[in-house]
């Protein structure tokens, strides 16, 4: 069974260090809340807002030891009103169970799934 986990997260600056330092707080945070095993990661897939541009997030990805996971970044759809400074993330994992997925969303980008913060 394939499902598909989803988490934002947002720094304060456009920097090499907090990119990577909030990217791999996300990763962590979604591998621990969801209970996953690196080796059930299929790939992850990482957005950020057009305003980030000092590194990509799947250096962070790299940092933490997911070399042999595939990694892609794109930039997030640049919309009117959307929250900036945000690295969004996709990540499939593979399961042989029926398990309850848990979303991730954390600093500013819980805003973007209130729903799901309650």
């Amino acid at each position: 069974m394939i499902k598909a986990i989803r988490g934002a997260t947002t720094v304060e600056e456009d920097n090499k260090e907090e990119i990577i330092n909030k990217t791999q707080e996300l990763i962590e945070k979604i591998i621990t809340t969801n209970n996953i095993k690196k080796e059930n990661i299929v790939y992850i897939f990482f957005t950020m807002t057009k305003d980030l541009k000092s590194e990509f997030p799947a250096v962070a990805a790299r940092k933490i030891g997911f070399n042999d996971i595939p990694l892609m970044c794109a930039q997030e759809l640049d919309i009117d009103g959307s929250l900036r400074k945000c690295i969004r993330i996709m990540m499939l994992i593979e399961t042989n169970q029926n398990v309850e997925i848990k979303h991730v969303y954390l600093h500013n980008a819980v805003k973007l799934r209130e729903d799901l913060m309650r």
